[in-house]
């Protein structure tokens, strides 16, 4: 029995979880290919062709539907959290998938720009379940030993979607309307057919019941997760803020940091390398009830890294400091997953994914926008002081904070965790 107890523990998944993973994680995938690629890759090249205007008024009719449709998934990210506690999970994500599907068919057929911009939005209501969704079935399904590890692996399993339909829908841009939209239409089609695999409910959704103190106990259920969103919130902000703030700018700052294109290339490609492959053993540090401890050190990494090539070093110090910015993020995402995992109480966790994920996302818009700014006032060192800044002030936060991030949420509706032993995390 202990050799069969010992093996369940190194298992990732729960018994029988793994087939309604899958399909989270393929369902989510399909609807990211389609999201990215259109918005990022496709539109910006093909809506004077789709529009017949000018190529000058297309351009901002085609930046505007990505804007709308990250508005609009971004605004009902929260209540789609709601509606997947209350209704369960396999009709939201199938309502979701099908409005999404009529988003494109709409989207396949206009020649009007405000049709356009009002499908790029039903598109973002559409999709904007999905994410809190997946997130909430993969923190379900794990083991809680591996909570962290699993719902890393997830969210880096979609990331590669991401870039492949951009370089596909982007090469695809002078292709045949049809061809285009039929590949989208068939992706979302594959999309809605896999939310049927889905659970109607998560393992530790609350039963609907007929007590009459249910509307206290969904008062107590609401205050425990604000509880545990309360210390989150604004880390979510802060390091989403963080991460993105570079991203548009490397392009156009490799040359004035003496790289060429494939020097760039390389640099980048050392970064993930290190990332990746330092994340079994970062994502283990974070699961053992070092998750705080776990982003920490990552942003203390990212830190230092952003702060030395604000320097203008030599070019061959860019790569090791691209090794240590590569190591911080293999700290940041199985740190962040497993922290918010612990946090979050499991009977609130759909609408609490919606939440923070509303909050990650308005850091995510913010991000280039503060990076640009920095550029423009400091020159190329910039960005990497605003970054260096902003995650030494993540790296404060967590540390200054530490009791609120340590202490688990947990009331009367969270019994696992107002009966668990305290944390024996580390105090820095």
């Amino acid at each position: 029995m202990t050799g069969a107890a010992g093996l369940r523990a190194r298992v990732p998944l729960r018994p029988g979880t793994l087939r309604r993973v899958l399909a989270g994680v393929l369902l989510l995938s399909c609807a990211e290919f389609v999201r990215s690629g259109l918005y990022a890759g496709y539109l910006p090249q093909a809506a004077s062709k789709l529009l017949g205007l000018p190529k000058a008024d297309a351009v901002v009719f085609g930046a505007s539907a990505f804007t709308a449709h990250f508005i609009a998934d971004t605004a009902m990210r929260g209540p789609a959290g709601a509606a997947l506690l209350r209704f369960g999970l396999r009709p939201v994500v199938l309502a979701g998938a099908a409005l999404s599907l009529l988003a494109l068919v709409l989207m396949s057929v206009t020649h009007t720009g405000w049709v356009l911009l009002l499908a790029a939005a039903l598109h973002g209501i559409g999709f904007s379940p999905l994410w809190p969704a997946v997130m909430s079935l993969t923190t379900d399904s794990a083991q809680p030993t591996h909570q962290g590890r699993v719902l890393t692996a997830v969210s880096m399993s979609v990331m590669p979607f991401v870039g492949l339909s951009v370089l596909t829908l982007g090469a695809l841009a002078d292709a045949p309307r049809s061809a285009v939209f039929g590949l989208c239409l068939g992706l979302l089609t594959a999309s809605l057919l896999l939310s049927l695999l889905l659970p109607q409910r998560l393992r530790t959704a609350p039963a609907p019941t007929q007590n009459p103190a249910a509307p206290t106990d969904r008062r107590q259920g609401v205050k425990v997760a604000a509880q545990a969103l309360a210390p989150l919130i604004p880390a979510a902000f802060l390091q989403t803020l963080t991460m993105t703030l570079l991203g548009p700018l490397m392009f156009t700052l490799y040359k004035e940091l003496g790289l060429t294109y494939w020097g760039l290339v390389a640099l980048l490609g050392l970064g993930g390398a290190v990332a990746f492959g330092s994340m079994p053993l970062t994502g283990k540090l974070a699961d053992q009830g070092r998750a705080r401890l776990t982003v920490t050190l990552g942003f203390a990494s990212l830190a230092l890294a952003l702060g030395g090539i604000a320097l203008r070093p030599a070019v061959w110090a860019l790569y090791p400091l691209a090794m240590l910015a590569g190591l911080g993020y293999a700290f940041i995402a199985p740190g962040w997953a497993a922290l918010v995992a612990q946090r979050l109480p499991e009977a609130q966790r759909p609408a609490a994914w919606g939440t923070l994920m509303t909050v990650e996302n308005l850091g995510t818009s913010l991000g280039p926008l503060l990076g640009g700014f920095a550029y423009r006032t400091l020159g190329v060192p910039g960005p990497f002081i605003a970054g260096s800044g902003l995650a030494l002030l993540a790296t404060l936060g967590y540390v200054l904070f530490r009791r609120a991030f340590d202490t688990p949420a947990g009331g009367p509706l969270d019994p696992e965790v107002a009966s668990a032993p305290p944390s024996e995390t580390p105090q820095l």
